[in-house]
This record gives structure tokens, C-alpha cells and sequence, in this order.
């Protein structure tokens, strides 16, 4: 606990968290683009997950701790780093920044919103129709996951919010990537050009992982 009062183990703690968010994005990423394989696919993926009981529990929880300490900290860094700089630089020059790094706290903040939104809309299905019918429709018990996506994202609105958030998920994973190897000690002015590079295209190909399913339902690729 004492490591965490120091800006020190902050940094770290928030590199390691994200660390376990970013794996975590990618696992999820993978599950729900089974739902390219039709119905059987996510509604299946879906399924097993139930059939995880406690230990799906279990998971949601250590996750919910892990969202919390880095976002909090996150938070508590970025305030600390303000305070102690509280009057502007008269010609303030930004030798080695991107825009993904000015906004980190910004995209940091919007996708927190993003999640909350995401957990009601498609884990405790507020706001989603039939629900009652969509719970017997898939094997008489399990609830029918495609056919609420689908439905889901026919409406205009879920689609835009879903992409935008995507967007400054790229943003973020791409500067945190090498953000969390910078905190490690493992960055310098020769490697930091590549670190950049492998960010960038792991945050990418999960943006686009999961942009591609509201698009394509959109489009009518995927459809009921």
C-alpha cells in the first residue's frame, strides 16, 4: 500500500493495469467477432461463458478492481502533474508528443462513460426491446445474444457511438502501449519509434476487430 503513495507506484500500477486491460480487450475482441460465424457462433460463445458460474464472477470482479485502480490513478496522475505545474509556459514547446499522449486523460475519461454505457446496454440489457423474448429465443434458456446485437445496432445512433468510442480506443491503447514500456525502464530515443509502430498496430487491429461488427450490421453484411 505505501508503493501506491508514491507517483512511482502509481505510474507502475497503472502500467500494469493496463497491461491487463489491454489483454483483456483483445480476448473480448476475439469473442465477439464469433459473431461472424452466424448465430451458433456468439450465441455459443455466449454460453460458455455462463456456463464459467463462479468463476466468470470471479473474473468480472478482479477486472472491475483492475478498471478502478487505473482510471483512478489515472485520474490522481494527471491532476498531480496540473498542480504542479499551475501557471502555463509562456512558449511551451512539445519536442517528443503525439496527440494520443496530449489526450490520454480525455479518451481516458469518454471510453470510462463508453463502458458504463456498453455494460447497461449489453450485459444488463437496459433499454434493449423484447427481452423477455430474447431470453427464450436461443435454446429455450439462453439468452439469443445475436439477434440483440443485430437488433442493436440497426439504430443509427448505437452505431456512431460504438465507432467514435472505438476511435479514441485507438488513441489510447496506441500512446499506452508505449507508455507502459517507457514506465518499465524498457523505452529509449532508439527503440521508442518502433514501440510506437507495434502501439499503433495493436491498437488498430482492435479497432478494427471491433468496428467491423456495428459496420457490417449496418451495411446489412450481418444480419437476423
Amino acid at each position: 500500500m505505501s508503493m501506491l503513495k508514491s507517483s512511482v507506484g502509481r505510474k507502475l500500477t497503472m502500467a500494469v493495469t493496463g497491461a491487463i486491460l489491454v489483454l483483456f480487450i483483445l480476448g473480448h475482441v476475439l469473442g465477439n467477432m464469433s459473431i461472424f460465424v452466424g448465430p451458433e457462433g456468439i450465441n455459443a460463445y455466449a454460453v460458455h461463458l455462463r456456463d464459467l458460474g463462479p468463476l466468470l464472477w470471479v473474473v468480472r470482479l478482479v477486472m472491475l478492481v483492475v478498471f478502478v485502480l487505473h482510471v483512478w490513478f489515472g485520474i490522481q496522475l494527471t491532476l498531480e502533474n496540473r498542480a504542479a505545474r499551475p501557471v502555463d509556459y509562456q512558449q511551451k514547446k512539445n519536442l517528443v508528443t503525439t496527440f494520443a499522449a496530449k489526450t490520454m486523460i480525455i479518451s481516458g475519461l469518454v471510453l470510462l462513460a463508453f463502458v458504463i454505457y456498453h455494460v447497461l446496454h449489453f450485459t444488463l440489457h437496459v433499454g434493449v426491446d423484447n427481452v423477455d423474448q430474447l431470453a427464450k429465443a436461443y435454446m429455450g434458456e439462453h439468452f439469443d445474444v445475436y439477434t440483440m446485437v443485430v437488433t442493436g445496432f440497426g439504430k443509427a445512433i448505437n452505431v456512431l457511438v460504438y465507432v467514435a468510442a472505438m476511435i479514441l480506443l485507438f488513441f489510447h491503447v496506441s500512446h499506452g502501449f508505449q507508455s507502459f514500456l517507457q514506465t518499465l525502464g524498457l523505452s529509449n530515443e532508439c527503440v521508442q519509434p518502433k514501440y510506437q509502430a507495434v502501439g499503433k498496430f495493436l491498437a488498430l487491429v482492435v479497432s478494427i476487430g471491433f468496428i467491423s461488427i456495428p459496420v457490417l450490421i449496418m451495411v446489412g453484411i450481418v444480419k437476423l
